[in-house]
């Protein structure tokens, strides 16, 4: 289970269709369009700005996004100036190797079916049925919005897994009991299952709300059951974002790393954790590389299919919504008592995990192992621990450090070479957007992997410098995992300023560096801060890159949270992984609350008050 991506801010100000990558609305072009590049380039060429933007860029671009990946093709392929498929052999005579394949393109194909069946039923029943208590299933169905990836994992193993307190539990009842019973492919699929229906949460409700009702209406007086209606009127709407999330679904199954490793136990390896283990021998490396670039390939090929659907119009459903969506009735009272039951049967899956985490923060570790929890179980020591402990507290603060690193360098690097591409539309910004965007095409794992082959010798490009083993690397590969998703945003952001506004500030005398500090900067700052706080929580518990890259004196938190899971040696260290979690999510909600909540609808209710008081 990889961890996902960031969530575009509200006030990003995307143009464009739901699901495209969004770009700014060029003028007519009139004229030779040759000779119109040729005087954008010189106009280009003329700024200072842009020729300092330009070569930080072109040499970041090329050190840390072409140089590894494309050392790790030669690796690969030419491991001795010569071509070769050695690897490619290795590879095909690997029956484990193979059988992790075959287990990864399982696992995405599952996870297809069974989290568009659940983020489906989740999205209907909390905006489109009248259902009880929908708010509050909301809520419940939302917390995967504040925790996933290895904490996630860690926190459902640490309940069902072979010494969980499920499972404590009913081995006290049932001593002959198989303490492995959650693991293995029932417990990866169930846990990602209900793990990446974010993007179904999100996303396709806002599809959901380009419904129009009056079709609705329209259907019922002509006598069209409910079942028909959502069929033909609702999901045909749902349609094109439903298969952009279908797809980046099979791709996070596809790379799965942290949920296989938890969970998967023996019977179940996937991709991902067997590339890490490859990786760590000269005479395998080569195989993992292969992996990772299979990994790529496949990727490439279904982001292009995706782009390529939503291109044709297949499917495509035109929605005027002249009256907005009202939540419909469940007519079946047979019917409505199931869609209940299974709706609050999800929000108790779907709470357990986060309820327990919060209630183990404050309990000792031997009464979670024992399976008995009373009252003189409770106490702060686990809070205590970690607060007091600089060796508890270390992995936190070093998480605290990475991201806060990433996200700010990112941003404030971005904003400079977001706006050069936006002013000036060309050739070699539009190679150089391209090149940007590689690490939202490759695996986590493939531009880890080759980072970390490419810079263990002195290469010239970093100044004679080995970066490998260095804790250097991991804050370079935080830099370049947010770059496509920082850089489309702040593009978005400085094309929703009017260029009149420049231009009024030269008319006045501002240079263009005076105009870009004082006029554009405040302009797209708040897009950038929540783009900021967006990244640094993404980032947090961040284990793909980190068991590649960091230092062993640097020990992120989520390989902390991830050591932790590794049996019964480490009872010790699984209250303060709880305390680990609950302070992520706190940090994760506030986030979320200033990003999406407050920040989104600030503005009204201060002006109501005012009013108010006037």
């Amino acid at each position: 289970m990889t961890a996902s991506a960031p969530l575009p801010p509200p006030s990003a100000g995307l143009p464009g269709e739901a699901g495209a990558l969004t770009g700014t609305a060029s003028a007519p072009e009139s004229g030779n369009g040759k000779k119109r590049t040729r005087g954008t380039i010189r106009v280009m060429l003329r700024s200072p700005l842009a020729w300092v933007t330009g070569i930080a860029v072109i040499w970041f671009a090329a050190a840390f996004l072409v140089l590894p990946n494309a050392a790790l093709l030669a690796t690969t392929f030419f491991p001795d100036g010569q071509f070769s498929i050695r690897a490619v052999e290795k590879l095909l005579g690997s029956e484990r190797a193979l059988k992790t394949l075959g287990n990864s393109f399982l696992l995405a194909i599952t996870l297809s079916i069974t989290v568009n069946v659940v983020g489906v039923f989740i999205v209907l029943v909390t905006q489109y049925f009248k259902i009880r208590g929908a708010k509050m299933l909301w809520l419940g169905y939302a917390t995967t919005l504040i925790y996933g990836g290895i904490v996630l994992a860690a926190g459902y193993n640490f309940i069902y897994g072979k010494f969980g307190f499920i499972t404590n539990m009913l081995v006290n009842s049932w001593p002959d009991m198989n303490r492995d019973w959650f693991s293995g492919f029932f417990a990866v699929a169930f846990v990602m299952t209900f793990a990446t229906t974010t993007n179904h949460m999100l996303f396709l409700s806002s599809s959901l709300g380009k419904v129009d009702y009056a079709s609705i209406e329209a259907a019922k007086l002509m006598g069209a059951s409910s079942w028909t209606i959502l069929r033909r009127i609702v999901l045909p709407v749902m349609k094109p974002m439903l298969f952009a999330v279908t797809v980046l679904t099979f791709l996070i199954g596809l790379g799965a790393l942290t949920a296989p490793l938890v969970l998967g136990g023996p019977d179940f390896q996937t991709v991902a954790p067997l590339i890490i283990d490859l990786s760590r021998s000269p005479i395998t490396r080569d195989i993992a590389a292969l992996l990772a670039i299979v990994l790529g390939v496949a990727t490439i090929i279904l982001l292009a299919i995706m782009n390529r659907a939503e291109k044709s119009g297949v499917y495509f459903s035109v929605a005027k919504v002249a009256t907005p969506i009202q939540k419909q009735a469940i007519r079946n009272p047979f019917a409505n008592v199931v869609v209940h039951v299974i709706a609050y049967l999800l929000w108790v899956i779907y709470l357990i995990p986060v309820v327990l985490i919060a209630v183990f923060s404050f309990v000792d570790a031997r009464s979670i192992l024992a399976g008995t929890i009373t009252l003189d179980s409770f106490t702060l020591d686990n809070y205590i621990t970690v607060f007091s402990s600089a060796e508890a507290i270390r992995p936190f603060i070093v998480s605290v450090v990475y991201s806060a690193l990433a996200s700010v360098i990112v941003v404030v690097g971005l904003l400079f070479v977001a706006r050069v591409l936006q002013k000036y539309r060309n050739v070699f910004t539009t190679a150089l957007e391209y090149v940007l965007h590689i690490p939202w095409i490759l695996p986590i794992v493939l531009i880890a992997l080759a980072l970390v082959m490419t810079f263990d010798t002195p290469l010239a490009i970093v100044g004679n410098v080995v970066l490998t083993g260095t804790p250097v690397l991991l804050l370079i590969a935080y830099i370049c995992v947010k770059i496509p998703f920082t850089l489309r945003l702040l593009k978005a952001a400085f094309a929703s300023v009017p260029d009149s506004l420049e231009d009024a500030s030269r008319i006045l005398g501002a240079g263009s560096l005076t105009a870009f500090r004082r006029v554009l900067i405040p302009l797209v700052l708040p897009t950038a801060a929540a783009i900021t706080a967006l990244n640094f929580n993404s980032l947090l518990d961040d284990y793909d890159a980190a068991i590649f890259l960091y230092h062993p004196l640097f020990q992120p938190l989520g390989v902390a949270i991830q050591e932790s899971t590794r049996g019964e040696n480490n009872l010790d260290a699984m209250p303060i992984t709880f305390v680990y979690t609950v302070l992520l999510m706190i940090i994760m909600g506030a986030t979320m609350y200033l990003v999406y909540g407050r920040g989104s609808r600030s503005g009204t209710p201060r002006k109501r008050r005012k009013s108010r008081t006037a």
